[in-house]
């Protein structure tokens, strides 16, 4: 009962690829003599479960900065009121993590139904600990305006929402190559939204709008640890985005 099928891993070669759930020992060409190797993946949880987890935290967690600083600053924080940057800082983190949420639950579709339970607490750490990080720093008492004012809020602002629109573009298009209920992919392509276009660019474009809001939400905010985050999440989205590109170039390799 413990090794349920979810944490079960089939190879034909002791560090072979794992098989598809879909196939068939008649379809592995594995003889009476062959093998084949089996491995526990231990303890699983579902992508959905973990992504819900690791942004509804950041929700939750910006808000007691933002709503409570007499918790986090001292007693006196609350008495002293926030700049402009500040509030708009908080309802463009607030707007993304609902949206991330929503996208989870009704538009995102995965190729495998679970990962490891060890992933739970090292995507939660990471995005709740940024999210102290960050939140600390732009709902400080002592926080320090833009230096170029309304302009520079404004101009990032515009940069947030775009990039947001076209991150949202991107998934709903991705969503549409994959029916439900299948493991299906197909190559990505523009349609009519222009935002879609950067597919022509890049083969994640979707990692591309992720980047920008934060790039704009650092400037808008003018704070050097959401800059850190940015960073940190750049350096991530580039290696995912490199290892989609080397599976789009083997999987369909006569296209």
């Amino acid at each position: 009962p413990q090794l349920y099928p979810d944490r079960q891993s089939y190879r034909t070669e002791p560090t072979g690829k794992s098989v598809k759930d879909t196939q068939k020992l008649s379809e592995l060409n594995v003889d009476k003599t062959g093998k084949i190797y089996f491995k526990d993946l231990g303890p699983q949880i579902g992508w959905s479960t973990v992504f819900i987890a690791e942004y509804a935290g950041p929700l939750l967690i910006y808000l007691l900065f933002y709503i409570r600083p007499s918790f986090i600053y001292g007693s006196l924080a609350g008495l002293k009121p926030m700049h402009f940057a500040a509030h708009l800082g908080a309802a463009c983190w607030k707007f993304h993590y609902a949206k991330r949420v929503l996208e989870t639950l009704f538009v995102h579709r995965f190729s495998h139904s679970t990962m490891p339970l060890f992933n739970l607490f090292k995507n939660c750490s990471y995005y709740w600990g940024f999210t102290a990080l960050v939140s600390y720093f732009v709902n400080h008492p002592k926080y320090t305006p833009p230096s170029f004012g309304y302009a520079q809020i404004y101009l990032g602002l515009a940069i947030f929402i775009l990039n947001e629109i076209g991150n949202l573009s991107i998934h709903l298009l991705l969503l549409d190559l994959r029916p439900a209920g299948t493991n299906q992919r197909r190559i990505p392509y523009p349609n009519k939204n222009p935002l879609t276009n950067l597919f022509h660019l890049v083969s994640c474009p979707n990692y591309t709008y992720e980047i920008g809001p934060w790039l704009a939400f650092s400037s808008m905010t003018q704070t050097l640890t959401a800059l850190l985050f940015t960073f940190a999440g750049a350096i991530q989205m580039t290696i995912w985005a490199k290892q989609k590109h080397r599976a789009y170039k083997k999987e369909f390799a006569d296209k």
